[in-house]
């Protein structure tokens, strides 16, 4: 038998984590002097809120050695092999350590670890992978051939409601944020060779760009694997999120549409609002456009990019997409 296991990064909900019979390693949050375990003593909600009344930045730390060893030996007991899924390796030092606590307890042959070079549930769109081929019987070797092969078809992407928490964590100058705030401003972040890159700037009410970021999806969203998509958030309007449920319903495409929560490491940094569509193509398109200038985003304490490029209103406007209203009622190319 094959154990799945992840970091908490993966943003499955407890509901799929039990169904599918998936553990979770915690990643650290650090609010001030205080240190949590990422999904077991720590919120989304508490962490919006404590950095909303400091004013201050949460920090994360990667799963150290001696917590995920503990997780490898107890099922090391009762299955024959692991499949540990870890967040991108250029964005934290999971994997590494997974590879390390492996290694530590004599069983490399037992535990294969997987860089997904991707985060939340583009991560968890592995996971469910490979936890259906182990419940299927897969053997580890056919379940890390599977999910390697797919690591470039998955495409996760997200905008980002609020400028703050980049600002507050070192990642956007503060210029930037405020004329963010200021011009409503949205950034899509898209994940691409395990980097967060900065692919295109929406300008307007969230409400209006994420029914344009969804339909600018469109295309790819045909050309994806119809098993799942995920509809992952950090506490977005319940209307908005149900708009974009209610539009990749109306597609007929995907057997399941699923909601997650973001948990709290990805929360420290994208802040409360942001929401992203995630799924896997069933194969790899022609080479798309170079993304906007911005550069790669990945680490944690580093400056990642400034939004604006430029402090000039005009420029701003003329390199910031103006999100116009999307007819919810109807998929793009559809006649009315």
């Amino acid at each position: 038998m094959v154990k799945i296991i992840s970091d908490s990064t993966s943003d499955l909900s407890q509901d799929l984590l039990d169904r599918y019979n998936i553990t979770l390693v915690p990643l650290i949050v650090r609010l001030g002097d205080q240190q949590y375990e990422d999904r077991v003593n720590i919120t989304s909600e508490e962490i919006f809120r404590w950095s909303d009344s400091t004013k201050k930045a949460p920090t994360t730390a990667c799963a150290n050695v001696w917590t995920i060893q503990e997780v490898f030996q107890k099922y090391l007991e009762t299955y024959d092999e692991i499949v540990a899924f870890s967040i991108s390796g250029k964005m934290s030092a999971t994997g590494s350590n997974m590879v390390e606590a492996a290694a530590e307890l004599g069983a490399s042959d037992r535990i294969h670890v997987v860089d997904s070079q991707s985060l939340s549930t583009g991560i968890g769109l592995l996971v469910m992978e490979a936890a259906v081929m182990a419940q299927e019987g897969k053997s580890a070797k056919e379940i890390v051939a599977h999910v390697t092969s797919l690591i470039p078809l998955v495409r996760a992407s997200f905008v980002v409601d609020t400028l703050t928490f980049l600002h507050r964590g070192g990642r956007c100058s503060g210029a930037a944020a405020l004329m963010g705030s200021m011009l409503k401003l949205h950034p899509k972040i898209v994940v691409r060779d395990g980097q967060m890159l900065v692919d295109k700037k929406y300008r307007g009410s969230l409400a209006r760009c994420i029914p344009a970021y969804t339909h600018d999806l469109h295309d790819d969203l045909l050309r994806a694997r119809p098993e799942r998509v995920f509809i992952t958030h950090s506490g977005c309007d319940p209307e908005v999120v149900e708009q974009v449920r209610t539009y990749l319903t109306s597609l007929n495409y995907f057997d399941a549409v699923i909601e997650t929560r973001a948990g709290g490491v990805i929360s420290c940094h994208c802040g409360p609002g942001t929401l992203g569509v995630l799924f896997i193509l069933k194969e790899r398109p022609p080479e798309a456009l170079p993304l906007d200038s911005g550069g790669a985003l990945p680490c944690p304490r580093q400056r990642v990019f400034d939004p604006l490029d430029s402090l000039s209103r005009d420029s701003v406007e003329r390199s910031f997409r103006l999100c116009p209203r999307v007819d919810w009622r109807r998929p793009r190319g559809v006649a009315p």
